[in-house]
Formats: structure tokens, C-alpha cells, sequence
């Protein structure tokens, strides 16, 4: 899953894809490094962040949807990377095929209701707080088990809505209301992600907490950091990677697979 940030202040790649062209080029080089599914988000969910209104949302992500679909591919999967139910329907009406909701459907519990009545598959991923201050003070007693409590809550809520169990994915959401240990404590653990039955989606690409690990402060310089995750992951059961540099991971994933498959 390559990542596209419509936005003018996300962490790693903030303004330089908020132009349409910038945009298109950027995903005709992701599809061209191996991407299968392309997440676009209109809100920085960085730590730190503000809200952004679903009005503006929609005004950053509709055109590129729609440019997508009518100039590069009309068969490449779309999802939108989104709390607000508002901002998912447009976005899907212009051409997306999956929600990709940070929240895991606990900001607007409408999300999960639009998902049941399009059939779209849902990406529920854990955060712990908001953005605005989900890394002031995030504290855990058993980071594996209470992520995948509070994922299970959030799968019961999705069936409870209508949406099919295999419409419904999941994300341990890697630096969202977490300290470096607490990430690297689910890093450790994927398999019991990937134990639920449930697809296992892995977002640690350029994240901060690799950062203090290699001390590096620049997250451009944490590309080779990912792949690793990236490879684990692969070894793990994960199945989805959401990733900045396609190249670098599709490679890493293959290569992982591979020596998982000679087992």
C-alpha cells in the first residue's frame, strides 16, 4: 500500500504531493516500484496534529481520486485514509474501494454503517487518544493484549453494524498512542495480530521511534529501517504494508516471502 498525504504538514512527506500533478506522478511512480492499493488522506494524523474539517478533506482528495481513475488506472484498489464518514462517501463515490479509518470507527461510528451499506472493506486500526495529544502520555500494562482488545472491540462494532467479517482488516497502529517499547513490544508479537483470523495491515514506514534506535532524526534516512519491519512482517503473517518508499519494501517483501515459502 503506497502512501499518498494530500496534505500541506504530514510528518515525512508534508506539501509535496498536494498539487494534482505532483500527485499523479507520485502515484505513477509507486505503481511503477510495485504498489497494489493506493491510500490517499487528506488530514496529517502526526502527533501534534490538528483536525482537519471533512469540507476540506474532501476538497484535497475527490479531484485526486477522480484524476486517478479517469487519466492513470481505473482498476487500481483506492482507499481512503479517513475518520468521517462524510469524507469516506465522497471519496468513494469518486472511485475509492476501501476505508482506511485511524480511529478503528470509534470518531464517527457512521463510517462503519457506510461500509455495510457499500460492501467496501474497512482497515480498523488502534490509536490511543488523538492526534492533537496521543503522544503526551501514553501508557500501556500489556500493549499486545490491550491493542487487541480494544481491535476486537472495534471488529465487534463493524459486525454489529452489518459489515461483513471479510470485509474487515486490521492495524496495531505503530506509533499512534505509543512509546518506542509499546511499539516495539508489537512488532515482536504480530503473530497474535495475525492469529485473529482478521488481515493484519503494518504502518511503520519512517516512523519515529526507528529513529531514536538508529539516531537519525530525518525520516527520509528510515527507508532501509521499514524494509526490516517490512520483512518481519512478511515472516510474521502480515499481509498489507503500508509504506512512503514502494521500491525499497516490494523488495524486502519479496524476498521475505520467498524464504517463507521455503520453509
Amino acid at each position: 500500500m503506497g502512501i499518498l498525504n494530500v496534505t500541506p504538514d504530514s510528518f515525512s512527506d508534508g506539501g509535496k504531493f498536494s498539487g494534482l500533478n505532483a500527485a499523479l506522478q507520485q502515484v505513477e511512480l509507486m505503481l511503477s516500484e510495485g504498489m497494489d492499493i493506493i491510500d490517499i488522506g487528506g488530514e496529517s494524523t502526526r502527533p501534534g496534529s490538528d483536525p482537519v474539517t471533512a469540507k476540506e478533506q474532501i476538497q484535497r482528495v475527490v479531484p485526486v481520486i477522480e484524476a486517478i481513475r479517469q487519466q492513470l488506472a481505473s482498476d487500481i484498489l483506492i482507499s481512503i485514509d479517513t475518520t468521517l464518514s462524510e469524507v469516506a462517501k465522497a471519496a468513494l463515490d469518486a472511485g475509492a474501494d476501501i476505508i482506511n479509518d485511524v480511529s478503528g470507527g470509534r470518531e464517527d461510528a457512521a463510517i462503519l454503517t457506510l461500509a455495510a451499506q457499500t460492501g467496501v472493506p474497512i482497515i480498523l486500526m488502534h490509536s490511543q487518544g488523538m492526534p492533537k495529544t496521543m503522544q503526551d502520555n501514553p501508557h500501556y500494562e500489556n500493549v499486545v493484549q490491550e491493542v487487541l482488545d480494544v481491535l476486537n472491540e472495534s471488529i465487534e462494532a463493524a459486525l454489529k453494524a452489518g459489515i461483513k467479517k471479510e470485509a474487515i482488516a486490521i492495524d496495531p497502529g505503530i506509533g499512534f498512542g505509543k512509546r518506542k517499547q509499546d511499539n516495539l513490544d508489537l512488532l515482536a508479537h504480530l503473530d497474535a495480530l495475525v492469529a485473529t483470523g482478521f488481515p493484519v495491515l503494518l504502518g511503520t514506514s519512517r516512523k519515529r521511534f526507528m529513529g531514536t534506535i538508529c539516531d537519525v532524526t530525518e525520516p527520509s534516512e528510515l527507508v532501509t529501517a521499514t524494509a526490516v519491519t517490512t520483512a518481519l512482517g512478511v515472516m510474521a503473517g502480515v499481509q498489507m504494508f503500508r509504506v512512503h518508499d514502494v521500491k525499497e519494501n516490494r523488495q524486502a517483501a519479496d524476498v521475505a516471502w520467498a524464504i517463507k515459502q521455503s520453509r
